[in-house]
């Protein structure tokens, strides 16, 4: 699996760190999204797939099926 984000689309709703803090979190300044990890263990996976689902800007892009 491998994470992007288009912090341009983000509109700061938060959703994708409520649901993957280990793998998203938002900057102190605006409440953009930030990328913690770009590929997450396996154990992250449908948590980083549900943030990316809810995300109400679809900012987050998931690659491959792992």
């Amino acid at each position: 699996m491998k994470v992007t984000v288009d912090e341009g689309r983000c509109c700061g709703a938060g959703q994708c760190v409520l649901i993957a803090p280990d793998v998203f979190d938002q900057r102190d300044d605006d409440g953009i999204v930030a990328l913690l990890d770009p590929t997450p263990a396996a154990e992250l996976h449908a948590a980083t797939r549900e943030a990316a689902a809810v995300c109400p800007a679809a900012a987050i892009t998931i690659d491959g099926d792992a």
